[in-house]
């Protein structure tokens, strides 16, 4: 959700109220609904005011403490839902059931609190949407589309699918950065160990030298003086770090902006492609499933796009929908973002004009599906050359910093 800085004129006053909405248009809505007969003056984007600051932070705080909802558990519900509705269960009784049988206690909260929004007459859809940071944007928008069809059931199945599909792409990537990320583990702590117990059984005979020693040995020796002097507050330092950047990267765009860019640099091939083909199957998938849905493309474009993480990758993407607004085809806006492939491009101009943009939105999914896919299965070859260099330059270093002055005293011993 975002914070909107509206201007009204209520009553001859003018006056600037803060709005939460997630986009401009709804915080305009939402204005003219809580100021009935104002005028909207205009809309502007702004930052949380302090006390939402604080209380963001006590809520990311309570969450942590409370965990995090496994995703396979909101699967699991989603398809308890599916074939309870389809069974002809009131929805009610169906949330009650479902919130009974829960196995997280905040997801149980949750669907409870779902229920008794129904009972008291409010609709799926709008009750969910104070979740949205728990379910999504896909969740909500199946939901709207269920209830706007009377087929709840049909849409809930379709998003346990869609659901599934992220999940099962997530965990490729993250099975094939296991072995990696291992093995940069056991790099560092086969070299602190090497740093903090070998060195100083050479520092005193290097000392002793009292000459000037190699650039190697001087390494190894600032090295091992901060990691043996500072180790618990480098650790601190590194702790907090990480803690304070995941912090900034959820709560403030600029930071996550400039990271986001960071990830998607081409001085970073391996892991811009990763992102690019992983947000982009995400997104082709999301929008042709609702477009085969009959969700309109303007609002499947918009429920797409909130399911891409990445801010720049977004914003290029959202650019679509406000070309379409302008006039502009679906074709001509996609070609205007530039991260299509023409291939491709030809062939959502071929569905568009065909009247076949679901059938060929599916032939897209499929070949950033097909393309990150491959990019997982061999990310093990892509990594290993980089691996060797890394550890080839940590034994270099080692070797070097330890025996150059052993064969300078060898040399002085000789002459």
């Amino acid at each position: 959700m975002k914070y909107f800085n509206v201007t009204i004129i209520n009553k001859g006053t003018k006056s600037d109220e803060v709005v939460k909405a997630p986009n401009k248009m709804a915080a305009v809505a939402q204005a003219k609904k809580e100021f009935k007969g104002a005028v909207i003056v205009r809309a502007k984007e702004t930052s949380a005011p302090v006390e939402d600051k604080f209380q963001n932070i006590i809520k990311i705080v309570n969450e942590s403490m409370e965990g995090k909802i496994p995703e396979m558990q909101k699967v699991s519900t989603i398809k308890q839902i599916a074939v309870m509705t389809d069974a002809g269960i009131p929805i009610n009784d169906t949330l009650e059931e479902v919130a009974l049988h829960a196995e997280h206690p905040k997801l149980k909260k949750i669907y409870q609190s779902l229920c008794d929004d129904i009972n008291s007459g409010k609709g799926l859809s709008e009750s969910m949407e104070k979740y949205r940071h728990e379910f999504g944007n896909i969740t909500i928008a199946m939901t709207d589309l269920g209830e706007k069809t009377g087929n709840i059931s049909g849409a809930y199945t379709k998003l346990a699918t869609i659901l599934e599909d992220i999940l099962e792409n997530n965990k490729k990537f993250k099975k094939a950065m296991k072995g990696p990320k291992n093995t940069l583990i056991a790099m560092g702590v086969a070299f602190s160990i090497l740093i903090l117990a070998v060195v100083p059984k050479f520092k005193e005979i290097f000392e002793a030298l009292k000459t000037e020693l190699p650039l190697p040995t001087r390494i190894l020796l600032f090295l091992e003086h901060y990691m043996g002097t500072y180790m618990w507050q480098i650790l601190i330092v590194l702790f907090v770090s990480i803690k304070a950047h995941g912090y900034l990267y959820k709560t403030n765009k600029g930071w996550k902006y400039g990271t986001d860019r960071i990830l998607i640099h081409p001085k970073f091939p391996l892991v811009s492609k990763a992102i690019f083909l992983s947000t982009m199957h995400r997104y082709s998938l999301i929008f042709g499933e609702l477009v085969k849905s009959g969700v309109p493309v303007n609002e499947a474009l918009e429920t797409a796009v909130g399911m891409v993480d990445n801010e720049i990758l977004k914003e290029k993407l959202g650019s679509i929908n406000g070309n379409i607004g302008r006039g502009k085809s679906l074709t001509e806006s996609i070609i205007e973002t530039g991260i299509y492939e023409n291939m491709l491009i030809q062939m959502i101009k071929a569905g568009e004009m065909g009247g076949q943009l679901d059938l060929m939105l599916e032939k897209v999914t499929n070949y950033y599906y097909a393309e990150f896919t491959d990019l997982i299965d061999n990310l093990s070859a892509y990594i290993e050359p980089i691996m060797m260099f890394f550890i080839a330059c940590l034994v270099t270093l080692m070797a070097l910093g330890i025996f150059m002055p052993m064969w300078g005293m060898g040399d002085a011993a000789a002459e």
